[in-house]
Parts: C-alpha cells; structure tokens; sequence
C-alpha cells in the first residue's frame, strides 16, 4: 500500500515541477500568470469541486470526532506559537499571528485536495473536505481577532480615537464567509440540509469543472514556485517549516490515535493534512498586515519542496502504527 501511494505521491510532485519549469521558461508570459491561473482556480473550479463534495456528505455520519482530532492539536499549537513569540518581544505588532498562522495553516485546498484524491480516493476526500470545510474558519477568525485585539492595544497605547475592535472583527467574519472557498461548502452543506437532489445538468457541470482542480492545482502551485522562489528570511523560514511538517503531524498524530482512538483511513488522512506545506493564506494574512512577508513567501516555497520528503515518512508512520 504504501509504495502505491508513494508512487502517486510522486506523481503529483512531478505535475507540480512541470508549473516549475513552465513558469521559470515563461511559457505562459510574464503577465503574472500563476495568478490569472490562481483566479480561475479558486473562483470557477474549486469552489465546484467543493460544493459538489459537500453536497453529498452525509450529515448523520459527519466525523466529529476526527475533526476534533485535527483541530484540537492544531489550534493548540497555533495558540503556542503565537504566545511563543509574544513573549520574545522584540518584533512588530502582527509578527506573532504572522508566524502562527505560517507555522500551521497547510496548503488544504492547492495541494490538500489533490492528494487526498489521488491517495484516499472520494472516501477521504470528504473527510479531508470536512476539515477545509472548518480550516480557515476557525484558523483564521482565531488568529485574525488576536492579531486585531494587538493592533487595537498598540493603537490605545498610541493614542489613537479608532480603537474599536468588534467592528474590525464583524468585517473580517464576514469577509471570511464570503471567500471562494468557505462559502462554497457552507452552500453545499446548506442545500444537502434541504435534501434537494441536483439537477443532473447542473451536477454533470460541477463534475466537469471539478475534474480540472487537480491538475490545475499542481500546476499553479509550481507556477508560484518559480515566481516568489526561495527569498530571505531563511533561517526564520526554516523553523517555519519543521513546525509544520514535523512536529504539527506528530503531535495531530499522538492526539488523533492515543486520545482520540483514530485508525486507518480517518487517522491517515488528519496526519495527512497536518503534515501538508504552508498554504498561500499565510502569506495573504502576512501582506494584509504588512509584516513578514518575506518569512511566509520562504516558508511557503521552502516547506512545498520538503514535502515531498516529509510526506513519504509521514504515509509510512501512519500505515505501521499497531
């Protein structure tokens, strides 16, 4: 089982060197295509692929305890970073929720979603969507109210007549709803609550558009890859990296089997998703607060490419556990 699966591990990793190759060759311009290519994936044919999943879960047998199993262990070491590096001192107001969020928030939609097809077929792809379904919600509605209660104290201290952090943060849960990835699964899951079929013109459409995410996907994300390359920020980008791809997996792991009493498919695919690389999220949260762009830009790139060892050792931990 495991050689199959890292046999199409590699595979994908191969899709994702040609995007390299293809965006460092300039094949497709230098008209910035790796976000015209980013726009029709996040708006038209993952948004598809997502609602169609979602759709057809079935909500008696939602896996509650395996997304407690992912999100405990995640929130909590995503809390530990952040106090982690509060406590250093020393760095910009937003550079604690910058690091967090990069330390643990994966690449669950560009890489998350076309692994989970290729290696646990549509079984664990509706697990794996569960967990999206719920990832940059709570990930980032956690992380966006320390950093705006931070930037809120810092504004006070200053002086400052604008301080009002519940209107900062009923803007962001509601630019967080309407997000191209959320608010398809929340309409999903809100039309399989009606227990309405779908037309099947419109379902055939959704499988036709859902059927590109996955190499679209790969490639976007070599693409990507030969645009921000390996910046500064090296050494910080490091650490990053191991956060995410070591000790994040190994804690959801110990968290998931020994307290939570996962197996198989359910625990594969929560390691799985821990063990991912830094998503493209982190470096959006790091631009929106102007700080560590660099540092997340690295860890990106940086954890994208380790992956492809981490993610073997990880596929062979959780297929020999007793």
């Amino acid at each position: 089982m495991f050689s199959v699966i890292l046999f199409k591990l590699l595979a994908i990793m191969g899709v994702v060197v040609i995007g390299y190759v293809v965006g460092r060759k300039g094949w497709l311009g230098h008209n910035d295509p790796a976000r015209v290519l980013g726009y029709a994936a996040f708006y038209i044919f993952v948004p598809a692929l997502l609602f169609r999943t979602t759709s057809r879960i079935e909500f008696a047998t939602l896996p509650w305890g395996t997304l407690a199993a992912f999100f405990v262990p995640v929130v909590a070491l995503m809390l530990s970073v952040y106090a982690w590096q509060r406590h250093r001192g020393g760095l910009p107001v937003a550079a604690p929720s910058v690091r967090a969020i990069t330390a643990t928030f994966g690449n669950t939609v560009q890489l998350g979603i076309p692994m989970a097809v290729a290696m646990f077929g549509e079984a664990g792809l509706s697990i794996h969507v569960t967990i999206v379904s719920l990832h940059a919600l709570t990930l980032l509605t956690v992380l966006t109210a320390l950093v705006e209660m931070d930037l809120a104290r810092e504004r006070a201290r200053l002086g400052a007549a604008d301080a009002h952090v519940g209107r900062m943060l009923m803007d962001t849960a509601r630019k967080t709803i309407i997000h191209p990835v959320v608010l398809p699964i929340l309409a999903g899951l809100a039309w399989n609550a009606l227990g309405a079929p779908t037309p099947a013109v419109v379902d055939e459409m959704l499988l036709q558009l859902g059927q590109a995410v996955v190499p679209m996907c790969l490639v976007l994300i070599g693409l990507s890859l030969a645009q921000y390359g390996l910046k500064a920020a090296a050494k910080g980008a490091v650490t990053l990296s191991l956060l995410k791809l070591v000790l994040l997996p190994a804690v959801v792991l110990v968290v998931g089997h020994w307290i939570f009493g996962l197996n198989g498919l359910p625990l594969s695919v929560v390691v799985m998703a821990a063990a991912l690389p830094v998503g493209n999220n982190a470096l959006i949260f790091a631009q929106r607060y102007e700080v560590q762009e660099g540092e997340s830009t690295a860890a990106i790139a940086l954890s994208t490419f380790a992956f492809a060892l981490t993610a073997p050792a990880w596929l062979w931990v959780v297929s020999h556990l007793p």
